[in-house]
C-alpha cells in the first residue's frame, strides 16, 4: 500500500520580483491544505537578485515552514529549480513562479489528481478549461502553442500548454530526472523526461485548467524570443539525443 501524503513543498524561484514577492507568498501561505490532509513547505530560491527582493525575503526566513536560499550568482530559473528540488523534502512537489501570473488558488485542482492516486505529475494548463484569463499578447500565445505542439510531435503527449509554470510531482517522480538546463528550456526538459517515463509505464501524466494573468514586459516579464528559440534547441535535444 502507498504510504499516505503528508507534506507539499512548494519551490519559488525567484529573480527582481520586490514588486510581487510578499503578495504572492501571502497567497501561497493563505491556501489551506487540510483539506488534503497536507503541510506546506515553502523554499524560496533568490537566484541572487539585485533589486530589493532580498530585503522584502529577510523576513520571511524567519517564519515556520519558510526557507530562502540565496544564489550568490544569477544562474536562471532551471538552477533556481535544482536547488529548490534538492533541498524539498515533500511528498509532492509543486512549482510556483513569484510573479501573480499564476493563482495559488488553483492548488487543490493541480493536487487533485495525485491526491486521488490517479496521477504522479500534473501540468496545469493556460490553455484549457474555462478559468479567466488576461488578455496579452498574441504573439506569446502563438510561440507557447507552437512549442507545445513541436513537443508534443517528439514526446506523443497530447498536452496543451508544455511552458506552463505549474508542473506539480510525486517526489519519487521527480528525484527520477536529473535537471541540467539553468534557462527556461528546463520546461521542455522536463516534459521530455516525464514523457519517457510515461511511455515506460512508469509516470501517469494529467493536465488541469487553470487561471491566468499574465504581466506586460513593463510588469516585468522576463521571457524573450531567445528562450523560445532555446526551447526549440532543448526539445530536439532531451528528446532526440539523450536516452
Amino acid at each position: 500500500m502507498t504510504a499516505p501524503l503528508r507534506l507539499l513543498t512548494i519551490v519559488i524561484p525567484v529573480f527582481n520580483e520586490e514588486s510581487f514577492i510578499e503578495a504572492i507568498l501571502d497567497r501561497v501561505v493563505g491556501v489551506d491544505m487540510a483539506q488534503f490532509g497536507l503541510e506546506k513547505e515553502i523554499i524560496i530560491v533568490d537566484d541572487s537578485s539585485t533589486d530589493g527582493t532580498p530585503e522584502r525575503l529577510l523576513e520571511w526566513g524567519n517564519r515556520n515552514g519558510v526557507r530562502v536560499i540565496r544564489h550568490e550568482h544569477n544562474m536562471g530559473k532551471g538552477a533556481a529549480l535544482r536547488t529548490g528540488f534538492k533541498e524539498a523534502k515533500g511528498d509532492i512537489v509543486l512549482v510556483q513562479d513569484a510573479d501573480l501570473e499564476y493563482n495559488p488558488l488553483d492548488y487543490p485542482k493541480l493536487l487533485g489528481p495525485i491526491i486521488a492516486g490517479e496521477a504522479d505529475v500534473v501540468f496545469g494548463s493556460r490553455f484549457a478549461g474555462g478559468d479567466p484569463h488576461r488578455v496579452l499578447y498574441f504573439w506569446h500565445y502563438f510561440g507557447n502553442r507552437l512549442l507545445t505542439l513541436f513537443s508534443n510531435m517528439f514526446t506523443d503527449l497530447n498536452l496543451t500548454d508544455m511552458e506552463t509554470c505549474y508542473k506539480v510531482f510525486r517526489a519519487e517522480i521527480l528525484r527520477k530526472l536529473t535537471i541540467k538546463e539553468n534557462r527556461f528550456g528546463i520546461e521542455p526538459e522536463i516534459t521530455a523526461k516525464v514523457a519517457r517515463l510515461a511511455r515506460r509505464g512508469a509516470c501517469r501524466i494529467y493536465e488541469v485548467g487553470i487561471s491566468y494573468s499574465g504581466r506586460t514586459y513593463q510588469e516585468g516579464k522576463k521571457i524573450t524570443w531567445k528562450d523560445g528559440m532555446r526551447a526549440v534547441y532543448c526539445i530536439l535535444k532531451y528528446n532526440l539525443f539523450q536516452s
